[in-house]
């Protein structure tokens, strides 16, 4: 097992001279990797959480959260082993050729640290503002994955899908990994058989170590019947701060 760190990028008073702390004595310790995460915006009124139920509000420190993939590229030139990772871009909200480009220009950076975290996303609110229909999010968010894969192929690139196209181009820079590692956010079993079927690994959304064990075990399930090795998929289960703006 290995140890990662959420890097404290959310809240009003966390900082870039923070984050930089954070990440070289994280580094300095011998944690594996450094996290960031994605939230668009942080609507004003209630909204359906994830989790479902009566709508609530989100946390306050979702008001103010640095860009990740920026954070990522700022900390790459002040460390020199961690892997960076997200977790989670929502990736419906992107377009695959260009967070290809933007994770393999932080790979070239950081000389082949990063590990790509995708999830299909929830939130209705942050939809609308990219113009994105959140219809058959989980179906969308497969395809981008054979897309991104794809742009990080030889050239001339292509892909030719339902919900994306990539004329036969070039798609620089390349990344110095052979194969960006892909994780999947998920909790419904749709989307963790998906992750076992297509993904290199896994971030579970779970809210007991009972839940945690069942889902690591349908992953597992899943990538046997795709005719893949358990073994090689990761799992990165993630342990919030008690408060994102106090790290």
């Amino acid at each position: 097992m290995e140890l990662g760190l959420a890097l404290p990028t959310a809240g009003p008073r966390t900082s870039p001279e923070t984050i930089v702390k954070v990440a070289k004595e994280a580094e300095r310790l011998g944690y594996s990797a450094l996290w960031t995460f994605e939230r668009l915006l942080r609507p004003v009124d209630k909204v359906v959480l994830w989790t479902g139920g009566e709508p609530d509000m989100l946390p306050e420190f979702y008001g103010s959260v640095y860009e990740p993939l920026e954070t990522l590229s700022y900390v790459a030139a002040v460390t020199e082993r961690i892997k960076l990772g997200t977790a989670i871009l929502v990736a419906p909200l992107h377009v695959p050729a260009m967070l290809a480009r933007r994770f393999a220009t932080l790979d070239r950076f950081s000389g082949g640290r990063v590990i790509a975290g995708l999830g299909q996303g929830w939130q209705h609110n942050e939809f609308e503002a990219a113009n994105v229909s959140s219809s058959r999010k989980g179906a969308r968010t497969e395809e981008f994955i054979t897309a991104m894969r794809a742009a990080w192929g030889p050239d001339p690139v292509r892909h030719e899908g339902e919900f994306y196209r990539i004329a036969p181009s070039q798609v620089s820079p390349k990344p110095v990994q052979a194969r960006i590692p892909v994780l999947l956010a998920a909790n419904s079993p749709a989307a963790v058989k998906r992750a076992g079927r297509i993904a290199d690994g896994l971030i579970p959304i779970a809210s007991s170590a009972q839940e945690l064990r069942g889902t690591v075990s349908a992953l597992h399930d899943a990538a046997r019947e795709a005719g893949r090795d358990p073994a090689d998929l990761m799992v990165v289960n993630q342990a919030p701060w008690p408060d994102p703006g106090h790290p």
